[in-house]
C-alpha cells in the first residue's frame, strides 16, 4: 500500500508541521514521499540528475554502463527507466504492488551483470544523501532533521531489499562508506568521459538548439572539480557557477511564494520523453531495456 500521509497543517508550511509530528525511523515512507513528492519535486529529479552523473566518475561503474550500450543508443530512455522505478518507490512505497514491481525489475536488471557490492552502494547512497544536501543549499527551505533521517532510512531499507549486503545501520557509517569509497574510487577513465558526454548532451537536448552551449556550461560549473577531473571536463568560465547558483536561489525565493502542493509530483517528470502520460497505461514491469 502507499504510504498514508498525515494531515497536512495551514499555510505553506503545513506539511512541515505534519512532518514534525512524524517518527523519521517509523514513519520514513511518508516524510520521504512529502518531501520529494509534495514540497521539493523539481529539486529532488534535479538533484537525481547530479548524483546519478556522480556515480559515472567511478571507472568500474562507468565501464559497465558503456558495456551495456544503453547510454550511447538510448540515453533518454535510461535516465527514463531510472528515474521512474526510484519515483515508483518513493510514490507508492517498497512494499506496495508497485513498489514491489519496480524492485523486482531493479533486481533483474542488476542479475545480469557481475556488479561489485560496494558500487551499488555507493549508487545507493547517492540517492540517499545528494538530494538533501541539494535542497538544503538551494531549495525553497531547509529540511527538517526528519526528512534528513527518513530519507536516508528509506533508501537504507531500499538497498536491503535490493540484497545489498551489510548496508550500514547508522547515518554516520552510511556517509562515511560514502566518503570513503569516492576517496578510493573517483579517477580518471575514458569511459567516465564517453558515459559523461552523453548524460550531458542529453541534458542538454532538454532545451532549444540555441541555449545548449549555455546548459553544457551550466552543467561544467555546477559539478565539483574532482568530478570535472574524473570525467575530463574543462574548467566552467570564471562567475559560472556563481551565476547558476544565484539563479537557483531566485528560484527558491519565488517558490517559497506559492500555495503548498496538494497533490505529489514525484513520479510525473515533465521531461519523461519515454514514456508520455506514465504512469497511466504502464506498470513498473514494462521498463527497463529491451522492454515497450
Amino acid at each position: 500500500m502507499t504510504a498514508t500521509l498525515p494531515q497536512r497543517g495551514r499555510g505553506r508550511y503545513g506539511w512541515l508541521e505534519a512532518i514534525d509530528r512524524l517518527d523519521p525511523v517509523a514513519d520514513a515512507q511518508a516524510i520521504h514521499r512529502i518531501t520529494a513528492g509534495y514540497e521539493f519535486p523539481w529539486d529532488y529529479q534535479r538533484s537525481l540528475e547530479f548524483a546519478l552523473f556522480r556515480t559515472y566518475c567511478v571507472p568500474s561503474i562507468s565501464a559497465l554502463l558503456a558495456r551495456t550500450g544503453e547510454f550511447e543508443k538510448r540515453p533518454q530512455k535510461r535516465y527514463d527507466d531510472t528515474s521512474l522505478l526510484m519515483s515508483e518507490l518513493v510514490e507508492h512505497g517498497y512494499d506496495s504492488e508497485r513498489g514491489r514491481a519496480s524492485l523486482r525489475t531493479v533486481n533483474r536488471l542488476h542479475a545480469q551483470y557481475d556488479i561489485d557490492r560496494d558500487d551499488m552502494l555507493y549508487v545507493l547512497s547517492t540517492f540517499a544523501f545528494d538530494p538533501l544536501d541539494w535542497i538544503d543549499r538551494y531549495g525553497w527551505r531547509r529540511l527538517h532533521p526528519h526528512e534528513r533521517r527518513a530519507a536516508v532510512e528509506f533508501y537504507r531499507a531500499v538497498g536491503t531489499r535490493m540484497g545489498i549486503a551489510d548496508v550500514p545501520e547508522s547515518v554516520a557509517e552510511f556517509h562515511a562508506f560514502r566518503m570513503e569509497y569516492e576517496h578510493d574510487r573517483f579517477g580518471f577513465a575514458p569511459d567516465n568521459r564517453r558515459i559523461g558526454t552523453y548524460t550531458r548532451e542529453l541534458l542538454a537536448s532538454w532545451y532549444p538548439a540555441v541555449s545548449r552551449p549555455a546548459i553544457r556550461g551550466v552543467v561544467h560549473a555546477m559539478i565539483d572539480d574532482d568530478m570535472r577531473r574524473a570525467f575530463g571536463f574543462p574548467a566552467a568560465a570564471p562567475g559560472a557557477r556563481r551565476v547558476a547558483e544565484a539563479g537557483l536561489r531566485a528560484r527558491a525565493r519565488a517558490v517559497r511564494h506559492l500555495p503548498p502542493r496538494r497533490t505529489s509530483r514525484i513520479a510525473r517528470d515533465p521531461r519523461n520523453r519515454t514514456y508520455p502520460g506514465y504512469p497511466v497505461g504502464y506498470h513498473p514491469s514494462d521498463l527497463g531495456p529491451g522492454r515497450h
